[in-house]
């Protein structure tokens, strides 16, 4: 798969392109479930996001049948970001849920695999972003960290998860699990991806009351 640093060097016309083989490839991947459903919003480099980050006219339910039917009135303020540095949301991934869990196997869309072993789950709760990432199914994905959530399924799937220190990415638009401790991250292929997708999503929101402030 294409690195993030990699993609930043596309036309248009080959973000294009590069849409309808990730398209093909998740369809020829179903068992894996790491995808609940493949949207694209704008013609940037896709970014695979996570059940619970409000993304405007998509459904969001945190992997819950209880919030079925709920479409997002509103972007997150990581997606506006995403959005100005050319990047596209694009597949909304399988998570435990309401964010609680460590292995995937909540969600009420099924379980997760691992790519690297179908024997073992991909941890959680951001396993589907995980999963992605792993199987060559994403360029590169957002998670959201209360206590583990991004780095564990990370470590379980061979690749780089991070959470950012606690106000320096936005909260507004998450689902929160507990809101003194979430936060989104990035989760790629590589550190110099994950420095390259958290420099994008970092900053002070005036949205967000626990937004740190600092340059």
């Amino acid at each position: 798969m294409i690195t993030l640093k990699e993609a930043l060097k596309l036309s248009k016309e080959e973000l294009a392109s590069l849409k309808e083989e990730l398209k093909a490839k998740i369809a020829a991947n179903p068992e894996l479930n790491a995808y609940i459903d493949v949207l694209n919003v704008g013609e940037g480099i896709p970014i695979a996001i996570k059940d619970n980050i409000q993304v405007t006219g998509w459904s969001v339910t945190s992997g819950s049948n209880i919030l079925k039917g709920y479409i997002a009135p509103y972007n997150a303020t990581v997606i506006e970001k995403l959005l100005a540095a050319n990047m596209s949301p694009f597949g909304r991934t399988n998570m435990d849920e309401f964010a609680m869990g460590s292995t995937t196997e909540s969600s009420c869309y099924g379980k997760t695999l691992n790519p690297l072993n179908h024997n073992c789950v991909p941890g959680g709760s951001s396993g589907g972003s995980a999963a992605a990432v792993a199987a060559g199914l994403a360029v590169a994905a957002l998670g959201s960290d209360t206590g583990g959530s991004i780095r564990q399924p990370a470590a379980f799937c061979g690749i780089v998860g991070m959470k950012p220190t606690y106000g320096r990415v936005s909260r507004y638009g998450l689902g929160a699990y507990a809101s003194s401790l979430d936060q989104i991250g990035p989760m790629t292929q590589n550190v110099e991806d994950a420095a390259i997708l958290y420099d994008i999503i970092q900053g002070y929101d005036p949205k967000d009351s626990t937004s740190a402030d600092r340059n």
